[in-house]
């Protein structure tokens, strides 16, 4: 019996009329469907139109459902990879389960989309043609040494942060990168986007104005930037 195929899927980051035609089609079409949170891909289905079985594969239950996924695909059913939102395997799970794939000989196709971090590059105005993705930076261990090291980057920085470190963060910034410029987008392609640029310190004068809810992208610019 032939393989099936894992798909990869970018699904939207906030707005459904993101979803491409490319990624619907295949969500219509394959047997199976793992996902982040079933809550979450449920509404985008319902959305759709789309019935399909959902496993749910999150970073908790990822190590012991990779056998489970794998066996069905060997076994000829075609599995949709999904995370709540953008693409996965980018600071979501999946990654041991496209490594595994690949290990075990299945074929992998990649269904583009949607990305936070790379829709909030585009529009910051700072550098794009290098830079670096550091996702989630740690939240206690590890936090300063990160921070400190990214102080000699010379790149763009994109990093990610949630609504309840966001302000723990422009305050680590303005300690030890005051002089670079900062773009913070918040909750993309939503109903209430919001982006604020400016240098630490001046967003932090904002922020106690601000509403403290949405996901975060935070780019900072280069050492040297004008």
């Amino acid at each position: 019996m032939a393989f099936g195929k894992l798909f990869v899927v970018a699904t939207p980051i906030g707005n459904l009329k993101d979803l491409s035609y490319r990624a619907e089609e295949t969500l219509k079409n394959i047997d199976f469907i793992a996902c982040e949170d079933t809550r979450v891909t449920s509404i985008l289905l319902k959305n759709f139109d789309i019935h399909r079985e959902l496993i749910s594969f999150n970073a908790q239950s990822e190590s012991r459902k990779i056998e489970y996924v794998l066996e069905r695909i060997k076994n000829g059913e075609n599995c949709a990879l999904v995370s709540d939102a953008g693409t996965p395997c980018i600071s979501d799970p999946g990654v041991r389960l496209v490594n595994e794939a690949i290990k075990n000989g299945i074929e992998i196709a990649g269904i583009p989309g949607p990305n936070a971090a790379i829709l909030a590059l585009s529009i910051s105005g700072l550098p794009t043609d290098s830079f670096v993705f550091e996702g989630f930076i740690p939240q206690k261990k590890g936090r300063q040494k990160k921070l400190k090291e990214l102080c000699d980057e010379k790149r763009t920085i994109v990093l990610y942060e949630s609504t309840y470190r966001i302000e723990k963060l422009l305050i680590e910034l303005n300690e030890y990168m005051p002089n670079r410029f900062v773009v913070v987008c918040r909750e993309l392609t939503k109903m209430f986007e919001e982006s604020w640029r400016g240098y630490p310190k001046e967003l932090l004068e904002e922020f106690p104005n601000k509403t403290n809810k949405g996901e975060y992208v935070v780019i900072i610019s280069p050492i040297k930037w004008e």
